[in-house]
């Protein structure tokens, strides 16, 4: 549970062999001892919780050693951090969350865990520290692009934590360290640092400061994921979450959103939000264990209950709700009752083979290669929990079921013939083939993903559970919350709704152009600095690449592609002003603008796009050679809202329409009263004034 252990499909495994092959093999500390033996030795992304009680003495440098509670209301004016997840629970094992670090700001994909207690990154004097990267998808081509590490000496806010009685200290009693060991048989260790943990562009907490951990060492599947490292979400005083409470900056309240089977991603807000009417809690105990627990004590299966007793649930550590696992694991009890009465219900449908031949999977063929997750329900059960005071989460298929589809694998070139034989699709070639394997086992069949917990009594619930579902952590109440949702179209609610920060809104009249060239002189983060909280409206880019005009203009298309996906933007904020040829090589001015949803960008994303390019943190495929930024702008946003702008135009339009309306009411009323006296009737014997004849004209 401190982190996400991920032991991925056949295919997968395949897919980390070869990448291993491509890098020396690590130096490995002797593995620590197994907590609880692994829930099954199939290679498939699961997860183990390795249950460790918090430290004696947590290593951090604050003076108090106790968290206290803020007394705040979810619905204060307390900001929030709103953050989107990235990657799934089939491809990955797990999602991931972009966190930027120090001055200038220095960019992780860190692995949302509620179940660690510390947030670490590798150091850049890390030499037992794995090749992390990130895959990306440009178009229909897929790139692997390893990450940097962190930089201390270049972050101009960064602080070493130094020994004191609060925190372990290394040998020469000069500096605070920290250490995780994990039940997968992997390790974390290095020091801790304090510097500037900034949000993103979509957060309303403007950066704050905060204690991390900057790796040393680490060993097992900590060395090969794909991921930087952990933002660790849960109770402790190292814990991200327990460090914005204690400074008073959110309440004391988060929630995930975890993206469905087909979508993936997500949405993570840190700190409070108002809870929807008809979200279901539960009690979440903090005395029961340093976990987040729930009271679950029923599950059914269409409709029907598992004839368990309730205090199945509740042994060891209880039921505890982890986001850095992958699947749910249950005691064997459970898991049997809970397996038995699944296979009842689809006495229908065949039962088959699992993708993993080291373990016997419960699979089942849907009958047909294209149902849509919507349809799901209709040939599987529905599954509910059951919590303490009988209100009922329920689950439909996609919590509990994963399906038989694809894995990537990437080969370098002398790996090309091993993979040829994997029965697989070219996708992409630089000097990393990308290819994707494509499982020769029935489409359209779907497995368990819900595990037996070997001999442990914990019923651990891991991302699976709670895909489509707002999660709310709300700690300050001892309580966590369930929303069923669309978690893809709850980003984007929270995308359009906010994330203004509140000291810029008084700025941005100001229209003159911030005009910065960039040098290779060591500046700090001076080179970078912006006057004041303005509302960036454009940041403007001169570039020069390595080739040649006529070789890049019709790859241009492709290069803003690759350029969006590198600075985490949407490719419509990314605009090519114009290229022009300088010899071998071309100029390129592009102009960064806000998103659809949003009126400007934020200085931390201005001074993260900037620096990403000058200090060449942005890695160009060989096919566009190397670049250099020569220089950049940004511009004050000049545009009003449009509510702002145009509401002169809006009350003049409104005035006329209401003129215009009562005038033709007029004139109708008036045309109705001629047509009356015109043609209504007269008696007879009235006498009528005769009609004056005209007289004709000769």
């Amino acid at each position: 549970m401190e982190r996400a252990l991920v032991n991925l499909t056949a295919a997968t495994v395949a897919f980390s062999l070869l990448f291993l092959l491509s890098q020396s093999n690590p130096p490995t500390s002797p593995p620590p001892p197994l907590l609880f033996p692994p829930p099954h030795r199939g290679a498939r992304p699961s997860m183990i919780l390795p249950l460790f009680p918090s430290p004696k003495n947590p290593s951090r440098s604050f003076q108090n050693t106790r968290r206290h509670l803020l007394k705040s209301d979810s619905k204060s004016s307390n900001p929030n951090a709103r953050m989107r997840l990235y990657d799934d629970l089939l491809l990955n094992g797990y999602y991931t969350t972009r966190l930027w670090i120090g001055t200038p700001p220095q960019r992780f994909a860190l692995i949302v865990d509620t179940g660690s207690t510390v947030t670490y990154v590798p150091c850049a004097t890390c030499e037992q520290c794995g090749r992390h990267q990130v895959v990306k998808l440009i178009g229909s081509r897929i790139s692997f692009n390893q990450d940097p590490k962190f930089q201390p000496e270049s972050s101009s806010t960064y602080q070493s934590v130094k020994c004191n009685s609060d925190c372990n200290c290394d040998k020469s009693m000069v500096q605070c360290i920290y250490e995780r060991q994990y039940a997968e048989m992997s390790s974390s260790r290095g020091v801790l640092g304090e510097d500037i943990l900034s949000f993103g562009n979509q957060s309303e907490l403007v950066p704050q400061r905060a204690v991390f951990g900057c790796e040393n060492a680490e060993t097992g599947d900590l060395y090969s994921q794909r991921a930087d490292g952990i933002m660790g979400l849960g109770r402790g005083d190292l814990s991200v979450v327990d460090q914005l409470v204690e400074k008073g900056v959110i309440s004391d309240s988060f929630s995930l959103c975890y993206g469905g089977m087909d979508i993936g991603g997500g949405a993570m807000v840190l700190g409070g939000i108002y809870a929807p009417s008809d979200m279901v809690f539960t009690h979440s105990d903090p005395v029961r264990s340093p976990y987040y627990n729930i009271d679950l004590k029923e599950i059914h299966v269409a409709g029907k209950q598992l004839p368990l007793d309730p205090s199945i649930f509740d042994e060891k550590h209880g039921t505890v709700l982890d986001s850095g696992t992958t699947y749910a694991y249950l005691p064997e009890a459970a898991f049997v009752a809970f397996k038995n009465a699944i296979i009842k219900e689809l006495d229908s449908l065949k039962q088959i083979r699992g993708p993993d031949p080291n373990y016997i999977d419960i699979c089942f063929s849907s009958g047909s290669s294209n149902v849509n997750v919507s349809e799901l329900s209709k040939i599987f059960p529905t599954v509910e929990l059951v919590f303490g005071d009988q209100k009922k989460l329920l689950l439909s298929p996609e919590n509990y079921l994963f399906r038989v589809s694809f894995s990537l694998c990437d080969c370098f070139s002398f790996n090309w013939e091993f993979c040829s034989v994997l029965n697989v699709h070219y996708v992409s070639s630089n000097f990393l083939h990308v290819i994707l394997i494509k499982h020769s086992k029935v489409r359209g069949s779907y497995c368990l993903g819900i595990f037996q917990n070997e001999k442990d009594l914990t019923t651990l619930l891991g991302g699976i559970i709670v895909r489509n579902t707002l999660v709310t952590y709300d700690r300050e109440h001892s309580k966590i919350g369930f929303w069923k949702t669309n978690c893809s179209e709850l980003w984007e609610r929270l995308h359009r709704t906010g994330g203004q920060s509140p000291s810029s809104s008084s700025s941005g009249k100001d229209n003159s152009t911030v005009e910065s060239p960039t040098t290779s002189a060591a500046g700090g983060s001076s080179r970078y600095a912006l006057p004041g909280e303005i509302q960036i409206g454009e940041i403007r880019l001169d570039m020069s690449l390595s080739i040649n005009n006529s070789y890049l203009k019709p790859r241009i298309n492709e290069l803003t592609d690759f350029i969006a996906v590198e600075l985490e933007i949407n490719a419509s904020q990314v605009r090519l002003l114009n290229f022009t040829s300088e010899g071998n090589s071309s100029l390129v001015r592009w102009a960064i603008v806000p998103s659809e949803s949003s009126t400007y960008i934020s200085n931390v994303t201005a001074i993260s796009i900037i620096s990403l390019l000058a200090e060449h943190r942005v890695k160009f495929p060989v096919t566009f050679g190397s670049y250099k930024l020569v220089q950049w702008k940004v511009k004050p946003n000049s545009q009003q809202p449009w509510r702002q702008k145009h509401y002169s135009t809006v009350i003049l339009s409104i005035i006329i329409v209401i003129i215009v309306g009562l005038s033709a009411s007029a004139a109708w009323v008036i045309w109705r009263h001629r047509q009356r006296n015109i043609n209504s009737y007269k008696p007879v014997h009235v006498a009528v004034p005769e009609q004056e004849l005209q007289p004709l004209e000769s």
